[in-house]
């Protein structure tokens, strides 16, 4: 389930949580004090005795706001870009 998130929004990320898909709780932000600048990427790497496929993602920016993505199969994808088109308001994420 490891994977590389490239962060393409614009903003800093401070928070990056990964939870399984079926879970209430975001866990822990797997930045810990660390941030992801606009243009940079993290490699974000999972225990091995998770056998969990299907993911949720939510970052936190700088500003506060909040983003969220469902529903990754973390077995499949290897690298998640997240977007953010300032004039619309829209966000997106491309995986591979």
């Amino acid at each position: 389930q490891d994977f590389t998130l490239v962060n393409r929004t614009g903003y800093t990320i401070e928070q990056v949580y990964v939870s399984p898909i079926k879970s209430k709780n975001w866990e822990e932000d797997v930045l810990g004090r660390d941030v992801l600048d606009d243009g940079e990427k993290v490699n974000i790497r999972f225990s091995k005795r998770e056998d969990v496929c299907r993911w949720d993602l939510k970052v936190v920016y700088d500003d506060g706001e909040e983003a969220e993505w469902s529903d990754f199969n973390l077995c499949e994808v290897s690298r998640i870009t997240i977007h953010y088109e300032r004039k619309s308001g829209r966000t997106w994420a491309e995986y591979d």
